[in-house]
């Protein structure tokens, strides 16, 4: 039952003189995957917006459409585009505006003028880089976008007014213009840092603001007034230079858009004619606060929200994380915001907004701000997914069916992976038993979970605690799994799980000594680390996360990484965790050593030496050494029993089979548990 503290969100709303039945929209995500090669929607990505309208928002805000594909192309088939086949597009569009407002939901087809100088590189032709005034590209400052003439402005103008058109003709009930926000090309025309222009879109505030607002202006004559037109809007950079990002609650100067620019430009945008802003703040410079890694704490566009609420009358959706309903009602009735906007947390749970209105908020399978699945997927050209949802993206197709046939499964071990394919196997209505060495359920991701940026993943586990009771799965605690347990069971399928542990090398003597420790150890009692300074081996995600977490709780800390650069790289996660993660260690002081190898552990701290001079060996004095160098698999119950077991299927996942990531265990735990 909807509990009376959240019954706000469920009252309707008005973006101009459309209705929404509640207060949830789904905020604008990227689509790959979800568009064939004429620009149109595929049958995935239907399927894809119709779950979110079916699991309860109020409004679909779709992913980009390319306005035009011509000045600066994407290969098809990459994202929608009406003017590239209008007539397929509108085809595509009936049927996904058909299906999504059968569930009593809005859809805007959100439009874009592209990325300008926050282009990926590899996504458009070199020779086809441009920007409103020359400039280097954000990822490979090799790469120089040309300035765009103004016949070239004035056709992108044309091309979002036939764009609204056509998606009008499609069923769309509204349009989103994309965007005074994020520092994608249309905001770049906004921002002096980015506008150096001399023609009537740039120089004076009124000019760099022209291009947004001859969009609204020409949409408005052609569509009517009565059409809505929302706009992404970033009120703030939170942009200190060129490719860096202002920390929450770091003291810098902007050099983007300020708060006093960003509040008159709302207003001066809804007297243009908008009629709604989607907040949030940040530029392609300080891409974390457009896209929140864990590291953020949930809500944080608030005060940027409130600060615009108080100078415009048009409705403000906030977005952030802001799937907590308690959260999310203080929003509103505070006025800090209209509506609540979600992105991630409904690819994670499509059905987040139905199981608020029932009062089950703890059964919403909870996004890890991860970026593993979505952004960091797209990215390398996969289709758009997530990390706790391999569904997501691909609905239909990759949906559970019933079995035909009871099986009696057997999970070996409580891990992520282990507890995906046992609560998808007892859902299908096989009779399911997991078996756990330990006391606790949750694998590798309970010390991964325990510093307070981590709390997405303490959450997870709590999920699945949760789905383990609500599955009916037969969960056996402090349970070491032989041959002879396995069997008294009579199983037909064993899926083995069992998980990776921490890896340290043969030859690196002085393990033992007093002052190391294993990271993973460190993690679950940081009251080990005693003394003032430490030095943490391994510039992993594990190893850097540890060293953030004691610098944030005093220590002066030392990471050291034989690799070029921690976590990978910039391509080694999502870019956005990368960077606010490696800002927030200089942030803390820690000192960074890439390139370094270490070359033994003393009795005061350790002996290193750089990558290209093994006998360049320097010493490092610290009271505690703490070895973040990786996990291995730990298979060897699958090695031992896989062929020696009477069964009809005999499987090995997650970590057990090779230690990957969080995503890679959920994925494989599904795939098993959904063919069984």
């Amino acid at each position: 039952m909807l509990k009376q503290s959240h019954k706000v969100l469920f009252e309707p709303m008005y973006i101009g003189k459309l209705k929404l039945k509640n207060r949830y929209s789904m905020a604008p995500m990227g689509t790959l995957g979800c568009v064939d090669a004429d620009g149109a929607y595929n049958q995935r990505g239907i399927e894809y917006y119709t779950a979110r309208a079916k699991g309860g928002v109020g409004l679909i805000i779709t992913g980009v459409n390319m306005v035009e594909n011509t000045l600066e192309p994407f290969p098809m088939p990459s994202l929608p585009c009406p003017t590239n086949h209008p007539i397929s597009y509108i085809r595509s569009g009936k049927e996904l505006t058909e299906r999504v407002h059968a569930y009593g939901a809005k859809i805007f087809a959100q439009l874009t003028a592209g990325w300008g100088r926050s282009c990926v590189p590899g996504f458009t032709p070199v020779d086809k880089s441009v920007a409103p005034s020359e400039a280097p590209n954000r990822f490979d400052p090799t790469i120089i976008h040309r300035e765009l003439t103004t016949e070239e402005v004035k056709y992108f103008i044309q091309k979002f007014i036939e764009s609204a058109v056509i998606a009008k003709k499609s069923g769309f009930d509204g349009v989103e213009i994309h965007a005074v926000h994020e520092g994608y090309l249309l905001d770049q025309f906004t921002m002096e840092f980015f506008n150096k222009r001399t023609d009537q879109y740039g120089g004076s505030f009124e000019n760099r603001y022209r291009f947004a607002v001859e969009i609204i202006q020409g949409i408005k004559a052609v569509c009517g007034q009565n059409f809505p037109v929302s706009l992404r809007y970033s009120v703030k950079g939170n942009m200190k230079a060129f490719g860096e990002g202002i920390l929450p609650g770091e003291d810098a100067v902007e050099v983007g858009r300020d708060m006093e620019e960003g509040l008159q430009a709302a207003k001066y945008l809804q007297d243009a004619g908008f009629d709604a802003l989607n907040v949030d703040a940040g530029t392609y410079d300080s891409w974390y606060w457009n896209h929140p890694p864990n590291y953020f704490e949930p809500g944080m566009y608030k005060p940027y929200c409130k600060a615009v609420s108080e100078v415009v009358d048009i409705p403000v959706l906030m977005s952030g994380r802001m799937e907590n309903p308690d959260m999310a009602s203080r929003a509103v009735m505070e006025h800090a915001a209209d509506g609540i906007s979600m992105g991630r947390p409904l690819l994670a749970d499509p059905d987040v907004v139905n199981k608020i209105r029932r009062g089950r908020f703890e059964e919403v399978r909870p996004c890890l701000s991860c970026h593993l699945g979505c952004l960091g997927r797209m990215a390398e050209v996969g289709n758009i997914s997530c990390a706790v949802n391999p569904r997501c993206g691909r609905e239909e197709e990759y949906k559970l069916t019933a079995t035909h046939k009871t099986k009696k499964v057997v999970v070996i071990g409580g891990g992520v992976a282990g507890m995906e394919a046992a609560c998808i196997a007892s859902e299908r209505g096989h009779n399911v038993v997991l078996f756990e060495k330990s006391e606790n359920l949750g694998g590798n991701v309970i010390p991964g979970s325990q510093a307070p940026f981590k709390h997405d993943d303490k959450q997870l586990i709590t999920w699945f605690e949760g789905e383990m009771n609500r599955k009916n799965v037969d969960v056996r605690m402090n349970t070491a799994a032989t041959k002879a347990t396995i069997e008294a069971e009579q199983p037909d399928s064993v899926i083995f799980a069992t998980g990776s542990r921490p890896t340290t090398p043969t030859w690196l003597a002085g393990q033992d000594k007093a002052h190391v420790a294993i990271a993973e150890d460190v993690l679950m009692n940081p009251d080990l680390i005693t003394g003032e300074s430490v030095v943490v081996i391994g510039g992993g995600l594990v190893g850097s996360e540890t060293a953030l977490w004691l610098a944030q709780k005093g220590k002066k800390a030392i990471l050291v990484e034989g690799a070029d650069d921690i976590i990978g790289g910039p391509h080694g996660t999502c870019f956005a965790n990368y960077q606010m993660l490696k800002e927030l260690l200089i942030q803390e002081k820690v000192e960074i050593k890439t390139s370094t190898f270490l070359k033994s552990i003393t009795d005061n701290g350790i002996e290193i030496y750089p990558a290209n001079d093994q006998t360049a060996v320097s010493e490092i004095s610290v009271d505690h050494v703490i070895l973040a160098m990786g996990y291995k698999a730990e298979h060897s119950l699958f090695d031992e029993l896989a062929n020696e077991l009477d069964v009809e299927d005999v499987f090995n996942i997650g970590d057990s089979q090779k230690a990957r990531t969080i995503m890679t265990s959920i994925w494989e735990g599904y795939e098993v548990a959904r063919s069984l």
